[in-house]
This record gives C-alpha cells, sequence and structure tokens, in this order.
C-alpha cells in the first residue's frame, strides 16, 4: 500500500489539522476502513471552558466517515478522567458511553468512538485503528496467529477477538505496556492498530504493517500450487438480466413485509468468479470479515442454488423461510432480556452464475452494502491462500449484530422518512410538474427514476434533487415515452438497480393547440401518442413490476382540468388526456386485487417552470381568450374560485400525498388541483 504522506499539505499545520489530514488519507483507501470504520485520535493539551489549559484525548466520533473528515467530527474529552478507568476491574458498556459523554469538554461534540479507551490507554500521542483486509485475510484463517507473526514485523502484537469495549482496551494496554518497543497491534477477526509521537509516523507505520501484510498474501498465492477445478460457468449477460428482471421483483415483496427495502442487482466479474467457485456455497456461510461489516451485511449471505423459472423463485422463497427460520433460532439461543430482535433478513443474496442482490432502504444503502461484501470477497480469498476461511463464533457474531452501540451508528442517519425504501418512477420529471414531484418525493427519502426526453435535462434535474436532499436518491434516463421498447428498458434498467416501483407518476405529455376544423392528423396522432398511449406503456410495464412484488403500489396520472372541463382550441389535448383518465380508472379495477391504487391529479394552468407552455402555445391560448399574451397567466388565475396562482409544488403535495401511505384507502378518485374552476366540478 502506497504512503501517500505529503508533508506540503500539513507544513505548520496544527495538531488536528494533522489529524484530519491523516484521517482523510485513511478513509480515502477502501481497503483500510469503509463507511464510517476505523477511528483515529491524538493526545493534545487545549483549554477548557473555564480557559485552563488541560489535556485531551481528540477522537473521532462514532460513526463518521474518515474519507470525509473535519475538525467537527471530532470529539475532545478530559484524558486526566480517563486514564484512571484503566484500574478498574470491569466497565458495562452503557456505563462506559455516559461516563464518557461526562468527560466531553465540549457537550455539543459528537458521541466519542466506541473505541474510545483503546485510544486513551495507550500512551502515545497519535493512534489509528482500521480493518484493513490484508491484515483480516491474515487472521481470519485457522492460522491466523501464526499468519500474523509470519507476516508482520517481529514487535507487532496481536490480541485474540474481543467485542469492543472496556476489557478489550484494557488487555490491549496492558500488553502495550509489557512491549514499549512495539508500534503496532492486530486485533484478531477485527483490524489493526498503530501508534507512534506524531501524526505522521503513527499513519507510516500503520501503512508500512498493511504492506507486509499485501506483500505476504501475494507471496502466498504465488507459491500455491494451482489445481484445476471445474467451476460452474456464469451464463450469458442477457440470460442473468433477464433472470435479475424476474427475480428482484419477487424477492423485494419478500422482504418488504414490514419496511420496504431497495434491492441492487450486480453481476460483476468479482462476485460471478466468486460464486462460480465450487466452495463458494460453504465459504460464504461462515461469516463476516470484520464486525465492523456486519452492521451493513449481517452474518451471513443467502446462497440460492440456481434453478429455472418458477422452480428458482421457489427456491428463493423456501431458503429466505429457513433464512428468517435459522435467525430466529439464533437469536433465541443468545438473547438477554435487553436485546430486542432485528429483521430476519438476510442483505446480501448470492445466486451462482447469476449474480449478486444487496439490500437496503436506500440507493446509498445498496450500494454500500455491495461493496463491503467486494471487500469481504478479497478478504475471504485472501485468507484461503493461507488456510481455510475463518471467522467470528456464533456468539461473537451475534452480540455485535445486536449491540446498541454498534446499531447506534445507523441512528446518525436521522428517524426513518415516510417514502424512504420506496421507488418511484416518473415520467417528463426533467421541469415543471414532473421535477417538482419528484423532488419533493426524493425530500421524503424516495428513490425517484425520473425520465425526460433529453439525457442533459434529466441528468441535470437529477443533479439538482440530490444537491438539494443531500443524498444519491434521484436516477435519470433519457425517454421517449411513445416508445415501447425503450419504455421497457428503461422499467428494466430500474428495477436492476432498486429491485422494483413502488409509485408511478405518470406526467410527460405535450398540448397541441388548434380547433378541431384545422387540425392535422398527425397532431391529433402524436397527442394521443404521448398523452395516451406513453401512459398506456409506461403504467402497463409498472404494473407488471408491481404484480410480482405483490405488496401493492400507487399509480398516479397527471391529468388536467380539460379531462372534466375541454378547453376550446384544445380537442387533440383534452380527447387524448381524456383516454388518460379513462386508464386510470381501468387500473383501478384491475390493480385492486393487488393493491395497486390509481388516481388522476388534474391542474391547471402550471406555468412555473413548464416546457409544455411554449411561447407559441401562449400566444394561440392569448388570441383564444381575446387578451395579449403578458396577461394570460393573470387571466388564469383570476378565473379561478380562489384566485390563486398554482403552482408545481401544490401539485407535488397532492402527489405525495398519494405516493404515500396516507392515502392507502383511495383508488379510482381524481383531485383537481386548479384554484377551483366551476366548470370543472364533478357531475
Amino acid at each position: 500500500m502506497q504512503n501517500k504522506w505529503d508533508e506540503k499539505q500539513v507544513r505548520n499545520a496544527s495538531l488536528l489539522d494533522q489529524l484530519v489530514y491523516q484521517s482523510k488519507l485513511i478513509g480515502s483507501e477502501e481497503d483500510l476502513v469503509l463507511f464510517g470504520g476505523g477511528n483515529t485520535s491524538i493526545k493534545r493539551h487545549i483549554p477548557d471552558f473555564r480557559d485552563m489549559d488541560v489535556s485531551a484525548l481528540t477522537v473521532k466520533g462514532s460513526g463518521s466517515d474518515m474519507q470525509f473528515a473535519s475538525p467537527e467530527n471530532f470529539s475532545d474529552l478530559r484524558l486526566d478522567d480517563i486514564t484512571p478507568l484503566l484500574k478498574r476491574t470491569r466497565m458495562a458498556d452503557d456505563e462506559m458511553i455516559t461516563y464518557l459523554m461526562h468527560c466531553l469538554l465540549n457537550i455539543e461534540a459528537p458521541r466519542p468512538s466506541i473505541e474510545t479507551l483503546l485510544h486513551a490507554f495507550i500512551p502515545s500521542a497519535s493512534v489509528v485503528h482500521t480493518h484493513a483486509d490484508a491484515i483480516l485475510a491474515l487472521t481470519n484463517n485457522r492460522l491466523g496467529s501464526q499468519a500474523v507473526l509470519d507476516a508482520l514485523e517481529p514487535n507487532t502484537l496481536f490480541v485474540p477477538y474481543k467485542r469492543p469495549g472496556f476489557l478489550n482496551a484494557k488487555e490491549v494496554a496492558l500488553l502495550v505496556q509489557k512491549h514499549p518497543d512495539s508500534k503496532g497491534l492486530v486485533l484478531m477477526n477485527h483490524g489493526l492498530l498503530t501508534w507512534a509521537d506524531s501524526v505522521q509516523e503513527a499513519y507510516e507505520n500503520h501503512i508500512g504493517l498493511v504492506s507486509q501484510a499485501e506483500d505476504y498474501l501475494a507471496w502466498k498465492k504465488k507459491g500455491q500450487t494451482i489445481t484445476v477445478i471445474e467451476q460452474i460457468k456464469p451464463l450469458s449477460e442477457q440470460e442473468r438480466h433477464e433472470i435479475a428482471h424476474e427475480i428482484s421483483p419477487f424477492l423485494r415483496g419478500l422482504v418488504s413485509t414490514n419496511d420496504h427495502f431497495l434491492i441492487q442487482f450486480d453481476d460483476s466479474s468479482k462476485i460471478l468468479d466468486f460464486t462460480s467457485m465450487p466452495d463458494a456455497p460453504k465459504i460464504s456461510q461462515k461469516g463476516p470479515a470484520t464486525p465492523d461489516h456486519m452492521l451493513r451485511t449481517r452474518r451471513l449471505p443467502l446462497w440460492v442454488p440456481l434453478n429455472n423459472g418458477k422452480k428458482l423463485q421457489n427456491t428463493l422463497k423456501t431458503r429466505l423461510d429457513t433464512y428468517a427460520e435459522k435467525y430466529q433460532r439464533w437469536f433465541d439461543k443468545y438473547k438477554d432480556e435487553s436485546i430486542a430482535p432485528l429483521d430476519p433478513y438476510p442483505r446480501v443474496v448470492l445466486i451462482p452464475s447469476v449474480g449478486m442482490w444487496t439490500l437496503g432502504t436506500t440507493r446509498t444503502g445498496t450500494e454500500r452494502t455491495k461493496k463491503i461484501y467486494h471487500h469481504t470477497v478479497d478478504i475471504m480469498q485472501g485468507a484461503e491462500t493461507i488456510d481455510r476461511y475463518k471467522s467470528l463464533n456464533a456468539k461473537d457474531a451475534f452480540e455485535i449484530d445486536h449491540w446498541p452501540l454498534e446499531l447506534y451508528k445507523l441512528t446518525l442517519a436521522g428517524p426513518k422518512q415516510e417514502l424512504e425504501g420506496r421507488v418511484a418512477f416518473i415520467t417528463g420529471a426533467a421541469s415543471g410538474i414532473g421535477f417538482a414531484i419528484a423532488q419533493r418525493l426524493a425530500q421524503e427519502g424516495a428513490t425517484v427514476a425520473i425520465s425526460d426526453l433529453d439525457l442533459s435535462n434529466i441528468e441535470e434535474a437529477a443533479t439538482r434533487i440530490n444537491n438539494k436532499t443531500g443524498t444519491q436518491n434521484a436516477i435519470g434516463f433519457p425517454l421517449d415515452v411513445t416508445n415501447e421498447v425503450q419504455v421497457k428498458d428503461t422499467v428494466e434498467k430500474l428495477v436492476l438497480i432498486t429491485g422494483g416501483i413502488d409509485i408511478l407518476v405518470s406526467n410527460a405529455g405535450i398540448a397541441p393547440n388548434a380547433p378541431i376544423h384545422s387540425l392535422d392528423l398527425a397532431d391529433w396522432e402524436k397527442s394521443f401518442a404521448v398523452n395516451a398511449t406513453g401512459h398506456f406503456l409506461a403504467a402497463r410495464e409498472v404494473v407488471r413490476v408491481m404484480q410480482r412484488q405483490n405488496i401493492g403500489g400507487s399509480l398516479i396520472f397527471i391529468g388536467t382540468k380539460n379531462i372534466p372541463a375541454p378547453g376550446h382550441s384544445f380537442g387533440a389535448y383534452s380527447a387524448a388526456k381524456s383516454a388518460e383518465a379513462q386508464l386510470a380508472r381501468i387500473l383501478a379495477l384491475e390493480g385492486g386485487a393487488f393493491g395497486i391504487r390509481s388516481n388522476i391529479v388534474n391542474p391547471d394552468a402550471i406555468f412555473q417552470g413548464s416546457q409544455l407552455w411554449s411561447a407559441s402555445l401562449k400566444q394561440q391560448r392569448a388570441e383564444t381568450y381575446g387578451i395579449k399574451i403578458d396577461e394570460l397567466e393573470r387571466y388564469y388565475h383570476e378565473r379561478n374560485i380562489l384566485k390563486k396562482e398554482i403552482t408545481a409544488e401544490d401539485v407535488a403535495e397532492t402527489a405525495l400525498f398519494l405516493a404515500s401511505d396516507r392515502s392507502s384507502k383511495t383508488t379510482g378518485a381524481m383531485f383537481p388541483v386548479d384554484g377551483g374552476v366551476a366548470e370543472a366540478f364533478p357531475r
């Protein structure tokens, strides 16, 4: 591993700035830490609230990501209050956390790392802890301790696995005291600690030991006798994707009994190669590479042998039921009164020759689980070059999987949002009503797949939504809703990314303007192609996915005031949109048996950000009403009963209601968002 320390970057920097720099270097190496894992610290003198100099431990806050480290991610604790704890014989986890919170110099600082005592008890000024892949490959096999001795320099220490906390920290501290010349320690099945009196040296010690482990693994691999073993041959990409498109919604429905999950499909070469190994079914069921990974991957993946057609679905369901039953037995064996069960479902599903599915309630979550399991594969295969892969025993794994201090990290993302875990597919979403709806649903936690004709416009829209929400919830797809093949392909791509669809907002539309006697047939047909057939194609593909999921869904059709009250010279538009309304009603009838709701939203005169209201359309409508073009918007506002301007955001609020469970008993309805237009009243 490359030493990336650049003295120019930290010349004349404070100790805290050096710590931040060190943390960013470590966090940028996925082979060292992933997504909030690991921790770093320094010991320094700083003023307290009385402006009196105190000895402090500055340590990374729990769950913060070192890759994006900033001074605000670290907590300062009074070291003189912590070091006396070394004299104690025991300390419960909740007592430890409460004690450490009282040691904070700033009560608004983040909660200190659960391994704060580990950092405090080591006397050196700078301490680094990671879950380096190469170190885990050394430890996670039957010859782990011997491999550590063989691979790393002689003064490197190691301790058997013990869950992080007071006892683990004390054991490490006492061992370091006995070996004052040591500069690194391996936590078996957990990771690596290094220390020094300077931030740079602690980092370089760490990189040095990891490099030694990498070199040792490369040497072991090079020296192996290659045995030719017949591997399972992966299916073709087309076959894999066909299976994934069928299986993903089915799997998503099975696991989304309480919370909705997203499911990401991965058929990368790494996963295909691993699942094609004859012993992969056995290796994959031995457990996680490190306790830190269990937060995302759970203890074991679900392994499903490949069968054909409906038989694969039956096998998947049987295996998933068995997985849940095994979890319950595992929980019952090791539980105590203070521990509540987690959901019984895996976060990783493996099917040989096809690929891997990772589960989460957000796109970020599924992507993180995918990356972690890629590293798990590397670690397992590295360990196998030494001896048989070995993980935590069932009891140790249970304690970490249900450990409140580890589960706390999941709460840092904030409370669960209303649409978290839901997937919305929105057409015509680069601007206007479609964009406003997409942004509103994303703000409530939905993953939004937005589509429009122009790729650059839809990518820009997705970026704006992601920047606004601080997430990666928006995905852009170029799409012509009148093209049957494009619609089908787009839905299939979305299913591979998210596992399914919960919400359709069928919004794409055009507004040709001409009286019937002068209307060209081409304009009439184009209006029906976009304003009727486009809704049919999108709805048909989405309903097919929803039926395979079997967890219901919401179809939201963006109609118009012109459905109940058509406008002069809007014949092609009004007639086609009326067909859309009938489609929505029929889908309400047909979807009920599957829990699929279908409703219509009828806006009127949404000018803000709309591509529908082109300059020519505005001119034509102004001429129809005998007014000037700059009077048109005011004319529409004044004609509604409430005399209100109707915005895209107003429509988005109605769409949010229909997308959410708040409207779970509403289907086949028409919702006007028009300020009250009397001629559009239902009658």
